[in-house]
């Protein structure tokens, strides 16, 4: 009689249940993996008959495997290779020199270079140029400055045209990575 009910719950819900999980993970893989958890949790469930409503049983499960899995994931998210200085400005050194295994990260870092380098190679030169010294060399406005001989606000206001340069040619990725 349980294994009937069961098998019932499984054929009435299954793409309610993995269109719920859908709407709150990042790919159908994901919801797949999350949906085949609720299913063998629920398959090893042997107080079927004490439930009064199998899919709220099941609805719940699947709301807290999503929950395991963002906490599983949160240390690795794309977020924390990033960062928000004291002008707001959005800062991916950590990303783009991050050494990472995983998937995810390495094809969003790929993406990210291709498009970071087409959008510098538009910028004129001495704004790629302090951008580049500072972003990605690490080295302070104020090195720069000194370095060549140029006025710090100079050298500011040269960063600040890249930075907005780059914004708008990097507007997608940057709506990627906050979503």
């Amino acid at each position: 009689m349980e294994q009937k009910r069961k098998s019932e719950a499984v054929s009435q819900l299954s793409n309610k249940l993995f269109g719920f999980i859908r709407k709150r993970v990042s790919s159908n893989e994901d919801a797949e993996d999350v949906l085949q958890d609720v299913w063998f949790q629920f398959s090893n469930f042997s107080g079927l008959d004490s439930l009064e409503n199998a899919g709220a049983w099941l609805f719940r499960v699947a709301r807290n495997r999503i929950t395991d899995l963002y906490r599983k994931r949160k240390t690795n998210s794309l977020e924390d290779f990033s960062f928000v200085n004291e002008e707001g400005e959005t800062s991916f050194r950590a990303l783009l020199l991050a050494v990472e295994s995983e998937p995810e990260l390495q094809q969003f870092k790929s993406v990210f270079w291709e498009q970071l380098t087409e959008a510098l190679d538009d910028l004129p030169e001495k704004q790629r140029e302090v951008f580049v010294l500072n972003e990605l060399e690490n080295k302070t406005l104020q090195e720069i400055a000194d370095e060549s001989g140029e006025n710090l606000k100079t050298i500011i206001s040269r960063k600040g045209y890249a930075i907005k340069h780059l914004r708008t040619k990097l507007s997608a990725l940057y709506d990627e990575l906050n979503s």
